[in-house]
């Protein structure tokens, strides 16, 4: 293993020269910088992370706090943990994954044990229980998602109330004056989470705008529960001819009890969604959809805490701007509603 001692032997200087090259505590000519660097890259040595912490006060280790709830769709938070992970290592520093629901001590046990230099916290509610602990925290920290009071934060997130909205404009676009929405599950918004609530209130401020109805239903993502919420929304509002999805898990569900109810997507109804892309890419039928910028989400955490560690930027919120793509799944408004919204078949069409 190549030691401190052999890079210095290998650049001509003493060892404390070196040490004060990797800590930056003294100013070093640029020319023995630049030699002792290029003895760290030929010998290939790696400091160990005991005395790199110890000579810095820097662990160079992130901590991620992504609770795992069976509620939220994972696929989207594991890619949003994989780009905070390739990001820190491009800035030269590793991940500690903290997966469990432990709420406020989670962030008391990263502060109290220095476990970490920042923490990237994700799962946000609008009255998140940790907020009053990371406002008094030490160590700097960035939220992927959005509280109700963001004062002295700093977070990075979609812009979920503009990707609601942007899918009702869309619709009363092409006509369509009553729209219903199938949520996450009713446990998502029981806990307040700040993508769903704030998405709810972008289509209810677009819906109110475009004079347009809109009925919300929070849903489970099974098919037996996909098909209990259609069909109270189209006997609660049989001229419903749009229908907005925000629930992975629901999307197939979805489609195949429209296919039942002899209901073709989009001449009878139009659905759109606001998903991880390769959801709405995927689907049986193609949907037009507000794709989640999960990578984004996660690199832009991450350069926003290391900027901040290096005093490079105060704390703020940065809004992800939502992106429409239009697909197979959205159309115009039928002239009158299919028959298939009570009766469970269109005229001529049998189940299927």
């Amino acid at each position: 293993m190549v030691t401190l001692a052999d890079v210095a032997r290998h650049a001509g200087v003493s060892a404390s020269t070196v040490s004060y090259v990797l800590s930056g505590k003294r100013s070093i000519s640029a020319t023995t910088r630049e030699r002792i660097q290029r003895s760290i890259e030929e010998l290939g040595y790696r400091p160990h992370a005991g005395a790199r912490a110890l000579a810095s006060s820097r662990t160079q280790i992130l901590a991620l706090m992504m609770p795992l709830r069976t509620d939220l769709y994972l696929p989207v938070m594991m890619e949003i943990a994989m780009a905070v992970t390739t990001t820190a290592r491009a800035h030269g520093y590793d991940v500690l994954l903290l997966t469990g629901e432990e709420g406020p001590e989670a962030v008391r046990r990263v502060e109290g044990s220095a476990l970490a230099d920042a923490m990237i916290v994700m799962d946000v509610e609008l009255d998140d229980p940790r907020l009053p602990y990371l406002r008094q925290a030490e160590r700097p920290a960035v939220l992927v998602g959005l509280p109700a009071d963001t004062t002295g934060l700093n977070c990075v997130d979609l812009d979920f109330e503009a990707a609601g909205a942007r899918c009702v404009d869309h619709l009363a676009a092409l006509g369509h004056r009553q729209i219903a929405v199938l949520g996450e599950p009713p446990a998502v918004y029981a806990r307040g989470t700040g993508f769903a609530e704030r998405t709810l209130t972008g289509l209810r401020a677009a819906a109110a705008e475009h004079d347009a109805g809109l009925l919300h239903r929070p849903c489970d993502g099974t098919y037996a529960a996909v098909a209990a919420t259609l069909g109270r929304i189209f006997e609660e509002r049989p001229a419903t001819s749009a229908l907005v999805v925000q629930n992975e898990a629901a999307v197939e569900p979805l489609l195949a009890v429209l296919r039942q109810r002899g209901l073709a997507v989009p001449e009878d109804v139009s659905v759109v969604a606001v998903c991880a892309t390769q959801v709405a890419a995927q689907a049986s039928v193609p949907l037009t959809a507000v794709g989640i910028p999960a990578q984004e989400m996660g690199r832009r955490a991450v350069e926003r805490l290391v900027a901040h560690l290096d005093g490079q930027e105060p704390p703020g919120t940065v809004l992800i701007a939502p992106e429409l793509t239009v697909r197979s799944s959205s159309g115009p408004a039928a002239a009158t509603p299919p028959p298939g919204r009570t009766d469970g078949a269109r005229r001529g069409h049998s189940r299927r």
